[in-house]
Order: C-alpha cells, then structure tokens, then sequence
C-alpha cells in the first residue's frame, strides 16, 4: 500500500469514528458496484447517507472538499443509484444525504471537518 492509500485508510477511518460518535451506524465501507465506489454510507435518523472522504496531510495546497467537483458529484451519484437498486426495497423509505467529509492530518493532530448534505444531484 502505498502512502496515498495509508492516507487515505487512516483519514476513512477517522471519518467513520466521528460518524459513530455523532450517532451514525455505519452501513458499509468502500462499497463498489462496477467501476462505481462509496466511502462510506452511513445511516442516523434522518436517513441513509453517502459520504466522500478526502484526506490530506498538511500543509494543504486546497481545502480536501474542493476536490469534490461535479464529475466526482455525479460519479458518487450514479453509485449510490446503483447501490439502492442493489438492496431492493431495503431502504425504500430513506431519505438520501450526500456528504463529505475532509480530513487534514498535521503531525499529532487531525483536523475534521463534516459537510451533511454538502450537494443535491442534478439530473441530466
């Protein structure tokens, strides 16, 4: 693995702690569906929620949640499409979240910051 992949493991893991302690259960990790891949869907009490991770280590060139562009946005989209058609009516109900997570590693610290519903899709 190399350290991109670490980065990106350690800052997944960080986002899914946070999740839990703010009363998410977490659904599942790095769900792929053909070429599609979520980071993190997570559910609470508003609903079912897609969430994006992106790590960094300091210092940052950009905000991490700037990397979210709309081809990301659509891409995360189409695999939650595809992740609600595969679970039938399991989550027939649910309200859908789209968020992010960006998270900033700098020395002993971790910097986290949580965007709930950071876009709505647009459909073309």
């Amino acid at each position: 693995m190399d350290d991109r992949a670490k980065i990106g493991k350690k800052g997944e893991d960080e986002a899914c702690l946070y999740l839990l302690r703010n009363g998410h259960s977490i659904v599942e990790r790095n769900w792929r569906g053909g070429h599609c891949e979520i980071d993190i869907i997570s559910a609470d009490a508003l609903g079912l929620h897609f969430v994006e991770v992106k790590s960094r280590t300091a210092p940052v060139m950009a905000e991490p949640e700037l990397n979210v562009n709309p081809t990301k946005q659509k891409r995360l989209v189409r695999a939650a499409l595809r992740y609600l058609h595969s679970k039938g009516s399991r989550f027939a109900d649910a309200e859908v979240y789209f968020d992010i997570i960006a998270v900033v590693f700098d020395h002993n610290n971790t910097q986290i910051n949580y965007y709930p519903q950071a876009f709505i899709p647009i459909y073309d």
